[in-house]
């Protein structure tokens, strides 16, 4: 068993990149990551200030279209993110697997919704999340860094990619019982199939692609690791050893 006193990464500096694992493919943790998540959190960035956009996405280790890495999303072409985009495609993704449920505080705030004082009775619901943020689950985030490109409309890429993101995203009647929990009604209809297909098959939607560069990920404890994605071909050129998901 690990000895809990000891951090799950390195401690390291965390201000610029230390020691980063090299490989043609994502850790496994990130990938674990990323397909447990149900959202992922988009920095994109203007001349002056970073905007944040919680997206849908889906993550494919590669495509027809590609060999590497590659994260799908979909956006508005007259959003803020978008605008973002096309004038600089460098973008930061944070993802992680902690449930993100406040729990009750010491000292509650009577003006602050969602955090009860301690001796009141917590529902199930909130047992559940509860314990689930403090199980194996809760390990760690992961920052994605990568740079992304709009998807040519009509092309046979762009109906592949909102065909996988689709399938990704389409959850039935789960997503019914989640608006119950969030205090919408469990019965209410649900247009477009909870928005997926507006937000994915609208005509006028955008598809996005990210390709991811290196990242880092960190636990709760600070301790942190960075990581970077090459190809087989530019490890040979660099001169390194071939790696298959971090290992030599």
């Amino acid at each position: 068993m690990a000895d809990p006193t000891q951090p799950i990464l390195n401690w390291e500096a965390s201000a610029t990149a230390t020691h980063p694992q090299v490989s043609s493919s994502l850790p496994s943790e990130v990938v674990a990551c990323l397909k447990n998540a149900r959202f992922l959190h988009l920095a994109t960035c203007d001349a002056l200030f970073p905007h944040i956009s919680l997206m849908n996405y889906t993550y494919l280790p590669s495509t027809p279209f590609n060999p590497n890495p590659i994260i799908i999303m979909t956006t508005n072409p007259s959003s803020k993110k978008t605008i973002n985009l096309i004038n600089n495609p460098r973008v930061s993704l944070l993802v992680h697997d902690w449930v993100s449920h406040r729990p009750p505080t010491r000292a509650p705030d009577p003006a602050r919704e969602g955090s009860p004082p301690p001796q009141a009775t917590r529902s199930s619901l909130a047992s559940l999340l509860l314990n689930m943020n403090t199980s194996a689950l809760s390990s760690i985030s992961a920052t994605i860094n990568g740079v992304a490109r709009l998807v040519e409309q009509g092309s046979d890429e762009e109906k592949w990619c909102k065909e996988r993101h689709l399938e990704n995203n389409t959850f039935g009647e789960q997503a019914r019982e989640e608006r119950g929990f969030f205090g919408a009604t469990q019965h209410a209809p649900i247009e477009c199939d909870g928005g997926t297909n507006c937000f994915i098959e609208g005509q006028e939607v955008r598809v996005v692609l990210v390709g991811v560069k290196e990242g880092r990920i960190a636990d709760w404890k600070g301790g942190v690791k960075d990581w970077s994605i090459v190809s087989a071909e530019e490890q040979d050129g660099r001169g390194r050893q071939s790696m298959v998901n971090g290992i030599a």
